[in-house]
């Protein structure tokens, strides 16, 4: 028993010298580890580094797309002159006591601040902006981002979209760069760019809070919803993605008066697109209309319909419209227009309004649980005060 722990303190002794004298070769001759392997043929495996990797890592400036998208970006001054009801006082005492004064109106000039974005340098330069800022407006002028000041001219406006067009004639006019059909996602990353409260070209930072808002629910146009700041004077500016192009026109804010806090609203580039190109064309918007309104199908009427098929209910109808001539009843159940099926009611009134007026489509769908196809022709969209039936 003596031996054999000898025998082992023997052993602890060389160990801890040999490391020792290993210790004191590596420091001082750190390459002869590897020299003594290579030479009696011991391969080592090789350590990979370790590193961190940041997933999804954004730039760390977004300067890039903000130099390559701003000198598109004017700031729009629309001079309105405004009528306001009044009293005018009579001269004489004793009138102004028994009648005290005489119902007038009176005219005063209004400036409205909003910005714009230069869609097309071709003849003349078109500018892109919203309805509201330079609606009514006698005179427009545009501030360009070099200084230069132009007078514009109304192209065409649409007020379900809130998107005009104005035409500058300037030369040398740096034209935005529209995005391509990349969808915008909820968490983009975007940046707005325009005239808040009169200070010029200012950027704010946000991200998309969502697609596809739905604002007014008998209109067939969505909204971009962000959190980047958008304040008075922004209106008709460029919401720009982070390669500095175009995604949406800023239109519309929900106020602090509200409780909200970072809710706004841009119209999406497709939107614009497609509005724009009629606008310069024609001057107007042209939609094509059923006649009727929809809502979502209600849980007690999906018991007899197609599984994948979800459709809308029809909740009224115009008399004399499209629908009306075609048959067309309240609670009817809509699950196809042409060759596509019917989502919901916004997927219908996008589809609606991209038909051209005296088209002619098959809607189909069931009623009472029965199958139901009509021929439909299409009109063109009246304004939105038409009364609609609600009855059988």
């Amino acid at each position: 028993m003596k031996h054999a722990a000898g025998t082992l303190a023997f052993i602890a002794r060389f160990v801890v010298l040999g490391l020792a004298v290993a210790f004191v070769i590596g420091l001082f001759w750190p390459g002869s580890g590897e020299r003594l392997r290579a030479r009696f043929g011991v391969a080592t495996v090789p350590v990979a580094p370790t590193t961190t990797t940041h997933m999804g890592n954004g730039p760390v400036s977004y300067a890039d797309a903000v130099a390559i998208a701003a000198p598109s970006v004017v700031n729009i001054y629309a001079n309105k002159l405004v009528t306001e009801p009044a009293v005018r006082m009579y001269d004489n005492p004793v009138l102004q006591q028994l009648f005290g004064g005489q119902p007038t109106t009176y005219q005063h000039s209004e400036q409205t601040l909003g910005s714009g974005v230069i869609v097309s340098a071709q003849g003349q330069g078109y500018v892109l902006t919203n309805n509201h800022v330079i609606a009514h407006a006698k005179d427009i002028q545009v501030l360009l981002y070099d200084g230069r000041i132009a007078n514009a001219t109304l192209v065409g406006a649409d007020e379900e979209t809130d998107l005009a067009v104005l035409k500058i004639n300037a030369s040398n006019l740096p034209v935005i760069r529209m995005a391509d059909q990349q969808p915008l996602r909820a968490g983009d990353v975007v940046l707005a760019i325009g005239n808040p409260l009169g200070l010029n070209q200012t950027v704010t930072m946000g991200i998309v809070s969502a697609v596809e808002r739905q604002l007014n629910s008998g209109s067939a146009e969505e909204f971009i919803q962000t959190d980047a700041a958008i304040n008075l004077g922004n209106s008709g500016g460029a919401l720009i993605n982070t390669q500095g192009e175009l995604v949406g026109i800023n239109t519309l804010l929900i106020s602090k008066a509200y409780g909200a806090e970072g809710i706004g609203f841009a119209i999406p580039v497709a939107t614009a697109r497609k509005v724009l190109d009629q606008l310069i064309a024609t001057g107007h918007v042209v939609r094509g209309w059923l006649g009727a309104d929809y809502a979502f199908v209600p849980v007690a009427a999906n018991g007899g319909l197609p599984a994948a098929a979800r459709g809308v209910e029809v909740t009224e109808v115009y008399p004399g419209g499209p629908a009306a001539q075609a048959g067309i009843k309240p609670h009817d159940i809509l699950l196809r227009i042409g060759d596509d099926d019917i989502l919901d009611p916004a997927d219908l009134r996008r589809r609606e309004a991209a038909l051209k007026p005296g088209s002619t489509v098959e809607v189909s769908g069931l009623r009472n649980g029965a199958a139901l196809h009509v021929e439909v022709t299409l009109t063109q969209r009246p304004p939105t005060n038409a009364s609609p039936s609600s009855g059988e």
